[in-house]
Order: structure tokens, then C-alpha cells, then sequence
């Protein structure tokens, strides 16, 4: 099994307003926006220094009333198989592995509640993977669980994911937050099971480490986005924000300091 099996390695925002959408994330995260340069493709590639960081496109013309969103892309090295083990266990498959030339391959999938997931695999070494919450980068991986103990099943059957810590939310009506990591390495996503009455379905959420939150929530609102929850404290002492983009798609923010 590759090292990098089971780690989330890609970020991408599906949007109906790509120049828009690099306005906003350049100046709420901090990204330098570049044309890829790929070829038939309006794809725009968002950089923290000269890393590249997130991909940005516009809304495909066949996704049909799916919302804007941002996908997170897991690594395999082995899509097919992993593709079979989602369906196996009860998800879905939305697109069969594609190839990206010269880039790797592929595919769209969907847990057993219908939360959205990529895979990607390539023949190289996977792309290294930034220490937590370095700025501008992904800190956080959270998934709003149709159901946190079969959604765990799910995950870790297929991803070889390892329990972390069990936050006991009870006290805020929310159960229990499992965070989890990669065959026993540091944690980088929690789960939970989505609260009930909660307006969005199922759905992974990603988090943006910037430096200063309350500073970076005025940037969200100041660029025409909005704040659905936060800031608020986490274990750990970090801050997060819930927010949606002016063209709705769902983001959070998290720093180390207010």
C-alpha cells in the first residue's frame, strides 16, 4: 500500500463565478491565483508561496443542480479497487476513473449518505503533504455524517483511517466528535453525525488555516461572503469560522489565534 493511501491531497471549488471566486479566496485565505495552462481547460490553480494549494473551475455544464461546492481529492494507487470497495460497502459511484493528462487519474464517488468525495491517483510520489496549520493551507477535514458510527465503518474499512480522540459534544446536543488520522499518524479530520434539523445534507467540509481570525472574518464579509457559525474555541485552542462564499459554496477558516 503507497504511503499516501487514505490522505486527502487536493482541494477544488466548483463555482458559476471562477473570477469571482479568485477575488474572494485571494484576499480571505491569501492565495496567488494562476492560469494552469492546461490545455481545453479553464482551470485556475491557488498558491500559498509556490505551492499549489487548491484548483478552481467552473461548475460543469452537466451538474445539474449541484450546488457550488469545494471536493476534497483522497489518494489511492489502486482507484479501481477503491472504487470497488465504495460501491461494496454501500456508496456510490458518480464518475469512473478519468485521466488527467500527464497529471494522474481521477474519479467521483459518495459515502453511503451521500457525502461527496475524489479519489486521485498517480504514478509519482503523491504530493507533499504541508504540516498542520500552516497558513493558507488545509488544516482541517470534517465530515457532517449521515450517520457517525456507519460512516466511520465506511471510512476506515476502506481508508485504513485510525481513531484519534472522541469528543464528547453531548452537552451542545451534538454527540460525539471522532477525530481520526491515517494508520496511526497525526489526526487531520474529525466526524460527527450531522445534527438533526441541520439545513446542509451530509457533506466534508475543509478549513483554511489563516493568521488571525477575527481579522480574516472581516475579509469574508467585506468580499460578500457570509459567516454561518463562530468564531468559536476549539480543544486545542484553536478558532474556527463556518462561512459560505458569495456564490454559496461552504468554507471554514481556522487559526491558532483570534
Amino acid at each position: 500500500m503507497h504511503k499516501d493511501y487514505g490522505k486527502f491531497c487536493w482541494y477544488e471549488l466548483m463555482t458559476p463565478d471562477v473570477p469571482a471566486a479568485q477575488r474572494f479566496y485571494a484576499s480571505v485565505v491569501g492565495w496567488s491565483m494562476r492560469d494552469s495552462g492546461m490545455e481545453g481547460m479553464d482551470y485556475t490553480l491557488a498558491y500559498a508561496g509556490e505551492d499549489q494549494v487548491a484548483g478552481l473551475m467552473r461548475l460543469p455544464a452537466d451538474a445539474e443542480g449541484m450546488p457550488p461546492m469545494w471536493m476534497g481529492y483522497i489518494f489511492t494507487d489502486r482507484i479501481e479497487k477503491t472504487l470497488e470497495d465504495i460501491t461494496e460497502n454501500g456508496g456510490r459511484v458518480y464518475r469512473q476513473p478519468q485521466e488527467i493528462p500527464g497529471i494522474g487519474r481521477f474519479a467521483v464517488a459518495a459515502d453511503p449518505h451521500g457525502a461527496i468525495f475524489s479519489l486521485f491517483s498517480t504514478e509519482d510520489e503523491g504530493p507533499e503533504q504541508p504540516g498542520m496549520m500552516e497558513p493558507a493551507r488545509v488544516g482541517w477535514h470534517e465530515l457532517m455524517a449521515g450517520d457517525l458510527d456507519e460512516a466511520w465503518d465506511f471510512y476506515s474499512g476502506i481508508f485504513g483511517w485510525t481513531k484519534d480522540q472522541a469528543v464528547d459534544m453531548s452537552e451542545a446536543g451534538m454527540g460525539t466528535y471522532q477525530t481520526f488520522a491515517v494508520s496511526g499518524g497525526n489526526a487531520f479530520g474529525g466526524m460527527m453525525t450531522n445534527p438533526p434539523g441541520s439545513p446542509a445534507p451530509p457533506l466534508w467540509g475543509y478549513y483554511f488555516v489563516v493568521e488571525g481570525l477575527d481579522a480574516a472574518a472581516k475579509r469574508v464579509l467585506d468580499g460578500g461572503g457570509s459567516i454561518l457559525m463562530g468564531p468559536m474555541e476549539v480543544p486545542g485552542g484553536a478558532w474556527i469560522l463556518n462561512c459560505t462564499d458569495p456564490q454559496g459554496a461552504h468554507f471554514s477558516l481556522v487559526a491558532a489565534a483570534r
